[in-house]
């Protein structure tokens, strides 16, 4: 499970170098001619999530497959954020949300605490979080958006110990009944969705930093 969030975290970053260094010129031309690009590479991560979750024990290849499209997706998204931003900025919010993401997944796994009930807490907070990142896309505030990145910070801080403590009880009591294969791929997703956006979030406070 961990082997393959790393893998697909190292697919996004390649991704993003090859579409920012090599492919840079190509994919801006592309862009600007076909505008409903944009919104595909905004939604189909959705999409695929979805996909990625319905085939999991299903068909563990198929999953794994959208996994890595997923990734790739969000490397594009990743080559044009990180051209604002400067690589020290890059540097110090990946090496914040692996240290981070390390810790709480390392306590989610080994604690004998429950954080089912935080991970609620934090999962409701997301879809509060969400909707104020909407209404902030008509405000455009910095500030409003520096407090909604701390506040990510904190929220996907959770759900990674409790991921990882969900994903551990679903091996110890159905790993015998389900694929192992698919629950692989689906811890993978979920582990990778909590460091992209621990990621991003820490991307974007560093960032505004800067900008103070």
């Amino acid at each position: 499970m961990y082997g393959l969030m790393t893998f697909a975290v190292l697919i996004s970053a390649l991704t993003a170098w090859l579409v920012a260094n090599v492919f840079a010129n190509q994919f801006t031309a592309f862009l600007t001619n076909n505008r409903w690009g944009i919104w595909l590479i905004i939604l189909l991560p959705i999409f695929l999530t979805f996909g990625i979750s319905f085939n999991a024990t299903r068909s563990p290849g198929v999953s794994f497959v959208l996994l890595i499209i997923t990734a790739v997706i969000y490397g594009i998204t990743f080559a044009f954020i990180a051209g604002s931003y400067t690589g020290a900025d890059i540097a110090t919010a990946f090496v914040s949300s692996a240290g981070i993401f390390l810790t709480m997944a390392l306590i989610g796994t080994f604690s004998h605490r429950d954080f089912s009930r935080l991970g609620s807490y934090a999962t409701a907070a997301l879809v509060g979080l969400i909707i104020a990142m909407l209404v902030n896309l008509f405000l455009h505030s910095p500030a409003v958006n520096y407090v909604l990145s701390v506040i990510a910070v904190i929220i996907f801080t959770i759900l990674t110990a409790w991921d990882a403590q969900r994903m551990k009880s679903i091996y110890t009591g159905y790993g015998d009944e389900l694929s192992v294969n698919g629950l692989a791929v689906l811890g993978a997703l979920q582990l990778y969705l909590d460091f992209i956006n621990l990621f991003v979030s820490l991307l974007d406070i560093f960032g505004s930093g800067d900008e103070r």
